[in-house]
């Protein structure tokens, strides 16, 4: 098996039989990959669309898991231990890959052997137009990245998105898993894992590369575009990072506080460009967030 495309799913049956068809439509060989589907003890329609896919689609290597303990890392985590394949694909529930996804992800691993991992470009498909406050600086928050058309490595402490990544599978056997003190547990919104995750790689030296050429639309739904839940989930991101670096220790704790100082600096100057360009929603929100970041970080219990 040379790819094994995990799907960890909770309560998304709206989306999740779109993003299951864009797999069954791949042109990469049928018999070369298989699907993972970890339902993280989902209570809508989930395990009846999974059976359905499974009997339209008898030809494809199609596994279904139940993982009782909630949380995305738990999900992620029991994908990683039923995996069969070479290299360990991750895209969401509400990700619908393009049809070439998986021979380019193939292929990008075939001709660079010395990578240990990577990320592709995420499409944003937006349930409503764009909001005019949303700016390139906040797109991942949306989980959406587009670095262009050319190859390239993550630096400078960045890092793929998790609707769209991929890992050999020795990765996981030298590195350890996603840390199941973090990432979103059932309707949650700390996240981290991801971080957590490619932050052990890069420190190790290991390479991480942009794919541009694999390739996901990713659903940003109505809910996720309100002030509301772009401050609980800048709070918790901030949360989520204090986690992570108390984990690793006080010296990683102060070079986030030190780094998050750093980024208020940055804000402040991208506040100025906007607000001189009369792009006053966009200069208005960057404030806000970096605002909610700092609470979560500084301020939160943990």
């Amino acid at each position: 098996m040379k790819l094994s495309v995990i799907v960890s799913t909770y309560n998304r049956e709206q989306y999740l039989p779109s993003a299951l068809e864009s797999l069954a439509k791949q042109n990469f060989n049928k018999t070369e990959f298989e699907i993972v589907l970890v339902n993280n003890k989902s209570t809508d329609s989930t395990e009846i669309i999974c059976t359905q896919f499974a009997e339209k689609y008898p030809e494809l290597n199609f596994r279904y898991f139940v993982e009782h303990k909630q949380g995305l890392s738990h999900a992620r985590n029991r994908g990683i231990d039923e995996a069969k394949g070479e290299i360990i694909v991750f895209i969401d529930d509400d990700a619908f890959a393009f049809n070439n996804y998986l021979t380019e992800i193939n292929r990008f691993f075939l001709e660079n052997k010395q990578i240990a991992a990577g990320g592709g470009r995420i499409y944003p498909h937006w349930e409503r137009k764009q909001p005019v406050w949303m700016s390139k600086y906040l797109m991942p928050l949306v989980s959406v990245i587009d670095l262009g058309d050319e190859i390239q490595f993550f630096k400078n402490r960045s890092f793929p998105i998790g609707a769209n990544m991929a890992f050999r599978s020795q990765v996981f056997k030298k590195y350890g898993n996603f840390n199941v003190n973090l990432g979103r547990v059932g309707a949650g919104m700390q996240g981290g894992e991801e971080k957590d995750l490619f932050y052990r790689l890069l420190n190790a030296g290991e390479q991480v590369a942009y794919i541009p050429n694999a390739k996901v639309n990713h659903l940003v739904p109505e809910k996720r575009l309100t002030f509301d839940f772009i401050k609980k989930q800048a709070i918790e991101i901030g949360k989520s990072e204090k986690i992570r670096a108390k984990n690793i220790g006080y010296f990683e704790l102060l070079m986030s506080f030190a780094r998050e100082l750093m980024k208020w600096g940055a804000s402040l100057l991208i506040y100025l460009v906007y607000f001189y360009t009369l792009k006053i929603e966009k200069a208005k929100m960057i404030m806000r967030f970096r605002f909610w970041v700092s609470k979560g970080l500084f301020f939160s219990k943990i």
